[in-house]
């Protein structure tokens, strides 16, 4: 992507380059994931090394742009960094960037100045990802960032660092727990990589208080986002022992206990999930139930998605479509039944573990 974007005349033109490469990478992963056994946490890594470049293809075109341009050096600094299935290098075939961005003003630059040139630059990165292309646009979703879509778009270092020091609640702490950066400074990324460490693994883990507030945020999320008409017990995301029950476990016990296991400090769902098994802080069968239900939620949703041509949210009700996606993940012709069948018993057994860790009802833990 660097090569193809290197001599052209416009940031357009460079990112333009970039995103003809990006399709035939997306092609050569669903390839790969189709024909020659690429697995779900492989499809994920690959479709996150390819955003990753993306992104930062095109800030480096318009840092070279703004340079040559204004015949200096930038005066800040800028960095962008992933969040959710981003940050956690566990994207799907239909997924958006969650990000946040970060500048850190050059030496003698004031400040007002740095943050109007980063908020220009990063709308720029902004528009060139996000308009049509010949491959499916970026989306770059900054609604994680301090106070949501009220705050700041792009935020000083130092205000990150005012703002976490006064203001941080704790979904927000929960949020940086899967917080890395993609494209931009390498300094600047280790030192935004030292300022939130301390919130996502706190040296005193989690009081009862901030369990109870990640209780009830996530019971509001089952009960609010869960789209009319859609059957819970086979939705991806917010359905029973679906991807967000197993990542808000995931989290939480990484959120209480990460300060003294350092295997758990990892932005990636499984790795997590293997570290708390390791540390015996969840059984081996707790571990394996909830692992084959996120395997099973992902793998059914990337399926869907490459048989459907766009996102889908649910395991397909539709014989035609739930035979497909059955088939794309190596199930025998009329298995569409089977797949839903196998779906809501994996996400029944996942929940009842999810009940137990993450809510703290009582039930028999697994073997």
């Amino acid at each position: 992507m660097r090569v193809a974007a290197a001599n052209r005349r416009s940031p357009d033109e460079a990112v333009a380059a970039a995103r003809q490469i990006r399709k035939v990478e997306l092609f050569r992963v669903a390839v790969a994931h189709l024909v020659a056994g690429l697995d779900p946490v492989g499809v994920g890594q690959g479709l996150a090394d390819i955003t990753d470049a993306t992104i930062q293809v095109a800030l480096d075109a318009v840092i070279r742009a703004e340079e040559a341009r204004t015949g200096a050096p930038l005066r800040t600094d800028l960095l962008i960094v992933g969040m959710g299935r981003l940050g956690g290098r566990e994207c799907g075939f239909a997924s958006d960037a969650d990000v946040m961005y970060v500048h850190d003003p050059r030496i003698g630059v004031e400040e007002t100045a740095a943050q109007n040139q980063a908020l220009e630059l990063i709308k720029e990165v902004v528009r060139l990802l996000e308009r049509p292309g010949p491959d499916p646009a970026i989306g770059l979703d900054a609604d994680l960032r301090p106070e949501g879509k009220n705050g700041p778009l792009v935020r000083s270092l130092e205000s990150y660092r005012a703002y976490y020091d006064r203001w941080a609640l704790t979904w927000e702490a929960q949020a940086l727990v899967r917080a890395r950066p993609v494209a931009g400074d390498d300094d600047l990324a280790a030192k935004f990589i030292d300022l939130i460490d301390p919130i996502r693994w706190p040296a005193a883990g989690l009081d009862a208080t901030q369990v109870r507030e990640i209780r009830r945020l996530k019971a509001r999320m089952e009960a609010e986002r869960l789209p009319r008409g859609a059957d819970r017990r086979l939705h991806f995301k917010l359905g029973t022992g679906g991807l967000s029950d197993v990542e808000w476990t995931v989290q939480l016990l990484q959120l209480e206990h990460a300060h003294s296991y350092p295997t758990l400090r990892t932005t990636s769902t499984l790795p997590a999930l293997h570290g708390l098994a390791q540390a015996r802080l969840i059984s081996s069968g707790d571990h394996a139930t909830l692992a084959e239900a996120w395997i099973q939620a992902d793998a059914t949703r990337d399926a869907a998605m490459l048989f459907r041509g766009r996102a889908v949210e649910a395991v397909p009700v539709d014989a035609r479509e739930a035979d497909g996606t059955a088939r794309i993940m190596g199930l025998p012709p009329g298995s569409g039944q089977e797949l839903a069948e196998n779906y809501r018993r994996v996400g029944r057994r996942a929940r009842a573990v999810v009940d137990r860790l993450f809510y703290g009802e009582p039930g028999e833990p697994g073997g």
